[in-house]
């Protein structure tokens, strides 16, 4: 057996090494970040300042969970947006290498 890769047949996508761009590293931090601010706990362990009576314990983790709901959104998008361009520059350059 050989160990020289095969080619991939004409019309297949080939599949290539993660690329790591700036969108994904702001969807990867947009998606850290809420773990990173919740598992700090040392950070929020504190009663004042209290927020209409609440103390800030509480309401700052009630925070984050909007915090990470927003997060987790523009995560998602950034990623569509990411996708639907790697699929059209897959396509476009498909299509030019056909001529």
């Amino acid at each position: 057996m050989s160990d020289a890769p095969k080619s991939a047949p004409q019309g297949a996508q080939e599949v290539g090494r993660p690329v790591v761009t700036p969108v994904r590293v702001v969807i990867g931090l947009c998606l850290v970040a809420p773990f990173v601010a919740m598992l700090w706990v040392s950070s929020y362990a504190k009663v004042d300042p209290t927020f209409i009576g609440i103390p800030f314990f509480y309401w700052y983790q009630m925070l984050w969970v909007l915090i990470s709901t927003a997060l987790t959104m523009i995560a998602y998008k950034l990623w569509q947006r990411d996708q639907r361009g790697r699929k059209a520059s897959a396509s476009a350059s498909a299509s030019g290498s056909g001529r």
